[in-house]
């Protein structure tokens, strides 16, 4: 059974930084793909990039140059480096997983397993 587990959610002022970790369980290779979204109240959940097993990964526009995705494969965890925060980018966030390579951008169609998301509040 896969699992994941978010954590480091918290309420950070506008400029200030977060880092989100999502620890990953119950694979038996590293060939998997790990997409993180948001969602905030009222809002559609929101892709917002994925990596997969060699670090490649994929941001949506919203967050390019200031969120960083990275994966310690040793550690079965990715982490979200969110910098520059700003009031908008205040959701829920999850993160995802499926088998085999990631696409250029996460589907949440595409990810039968879910954390249970991790809180971000940005205030001014």
């Amino acid at each position: 059974q896969v699992q994941l587990v978010e954590s480091g959610g918290d309420s950070v002022q506008a400029g200030g930084s977060l880092r989100l970790s999502c620890a990953i369980s119950g694979y038996t290779s590293d060939y998997y793909c790990v997409g993180w979204f948001r969602q905030a109240p009222g809002k559609e959940r929101e892709g917002v990039g994925n990596v997969n097993r060699y670090g490649t990964v994929g941001y949506g526009d919203s967050v390019k140059g200031r969120f960083t995705i990275s994966r310690d494969n040793s550690k079965n965890t990715v982490y979200l480096q969110m910098n520059s925060l700003k009031p908008e980018d205040s959701a829920m966030y999850y993160c995802a997983t499926k088998t085999g390579l990631c696409s250029v951008m996460p589907r949440e169609a595409d990810f039968p397993y879910w954390g249970q998301g991790t809180p971000v509040t940005v205030s001014l």
